[in-house]
């Protein structure tokens, strides 16, 4: 198990392994003996790994649902709903910026000066960029388009929904986060009757 240390650490720590983010993570997460010797490891911790329907992300999951749990998943709940509005708005955002027919996914692109020069010529764009950008999960404080996207991005790549494979080039590669996170908007939308979806233009997300 020694080899997959930093892997393990990772899946500990809350993160989602998608061929993006950990392309060795999850070329390992993909085979089956491995999924099992992991699972059998993690089993005394009660957890385990689970992936979505589409196999492009995987993470751990509890194996019981105990109180302690319950409360960790509550917490975890309430960070990932606090996001969950304002990235479904960012994804809107850039599939109307950019021209794209279908929401953006594991492994599409994004250049950042396409955007800010396709928004800054649209008044109203730029009116509801500037709308998310001081929404408090991106906070921010500046009045500048491009320091309001800068922003965006960068709070989007800490939350490990983009990565940005070059630190001096300005484009970003979205992670398998995105996926996880439409199907968490999907389940409570079916599942939980929560209005997430009151805005027409993002039932085309999900």
């Amino acid at each position: 198990m020694i080899e997959h240390g930093p892997l393990l650490e990772r899946l500990l720590a809350g993160d989602f392994i998608c061929e993006i983010s950990d392309s060795d993570g999850f070329r390992h997460l993909n085979n089956e003996q491995t999924q099992l010797a992991i699972n059998h490891y993690l089993r005394p911790l009660n957890r385990r790994i689970v992936s979505n329907d589409e196999r492009s992300v995987y993470f751990l999951a509890y194996h019981e649902l105990t109180p302690d749990a319950r409360e960790h998943l509550s917490s975890q709940f309430a960070l990932t709903v606090q996001s969950l509005l304002p990235v479904l708005e960012w994804l809107q955002l850039i599939q109307e910026t950019l021209g794209r027919d279908s929401a953006l996914t594991a492994g599409d692109t994004i250049k950042l000066q396409e955007f800010v020069l396709r928004t800054e010529d649209n008044q109203s764009l730029r009116q509801r960029l500037n709308t998310l950008a001081t929404d408090r999960f991106f906070n921010s404080q500046s009045e500048a388009l491009d320091q309001q996207v800068k922003l965006i991005f960068r709070r989007l790549k800490e939350h490990g929904y983009l990565r940005q494979p070059h630190g001096d080039r300005q484009y970003y590669i979205v992670t398998g986060k995105i996926d996880y996170l439409l199907d968490i908007i999907r389940f409570i939308r079916d599942e939980e009757h929560l209005p997430v979806d009151d805005a027409p233009a993002q039932e085309s997300l999900i």
